[in-house]
């Protein structure tokens, strides 16, 4: 298979159907063979079931229980894609689809290995948000750069990956919270893997799930615990 797409996804059963007609055809002109690949994150609502009944041959379910984080939920897709190339995005499509093409482009002809999204890079990747994310995206994006020595934007939330660079580093990773993408960069760093940047704006915006108090604090303490752990690991 060319192409997978993991989207994880919890409690979206609103907006799931939509995205998988928006993200089915938006890679249909990009691969001959691809999946959308959807992780149900033991979500309480009808986001299985409409996976499930939604009729497009090319949609694939991995559903667990309960629910454990967005971090187990891409890495349960990441180790169960089946394509050469994976990309991963979050269930509202806030990048749109239009960037898959720049992201797969970037895999096929160049020599990284990842090819990461970031709203750090062309000016206009913070334009929709509101100002109290802004500042709790900079303040863990400053922290995460000094204690990565990385200049990424971790969080951004869209991805590509080789198959076999995925594969290297989520079979190591550990993480099920929203801290997971600092794993998944630290190690790629350690594994020696080639990163490349690819600027990105948000275009569709909802409110966040993320708790800015309980998870911001919860993110801190992560960074630190797996900055530990990668260093004291050999690649």
């Amino acid at each position: 298979m060319d192409v997978s797409l993991v989207i994880p996804a919890y409690n979206e059963g609103a907006i799931i159907p939509d995205t998988i007609r928006t993200a089915s055809a938006g890679l249909a002109g990009l691969a001959e063979e691809y999946e959308v690949l959807i992780v149900d994150d033991g979500s309480s609502d009808s986001t299985a079931q409409l996976v499930r009944s939604c009729g497009d041959p090319h949609v694939r379910l991995e559903s667990y229980t309960p629910n454990r984080g967005k971090g187990c939920a891409v890495r349960t897709g990441m180790l169960a894609a089946r394509g050469e190339l994976v990309l991963c995005t979050d269930a509202d499509l806030a990048y749109g689809v239009d960037v898959f093409a720049p992201l797969l482009e970037r895999l096929r002809t160049g020599q990284a290995d990842l090819v990461i999204g970031s709203r750090r890079l062309g000016g206009t990747g913070y334009q929709n948000y509101p100002p109290l994310r802004i500042a709790a995206s900079k303040c863990f994006g400053l922290l995460s750069r000094t204690i990565s020595g990385l200049p990424y934007d971790t969080q951004c939330g869209i991805k590509g990956y080789r198959r076999q660079a995925a594969q290297t580093i989520f079979s190591r990773c550990a993480t099920d919270g929203f801290s997971f993408d600092f794993e998944v960069l630290m190690r790629a760093d350690r594994l020696g893997l080639r990163v490349e940047q690819l600027p990105v704006s948000v275009i569709n915006f909802r409110a966040s799930k993320v708790n800015l108090v309980k998870d911001s604090l919860r993110m801190f303490g992560d960074v630190f615990r797996i900055r530990r752990a990668v260093r004291g690991e050999t690649a």
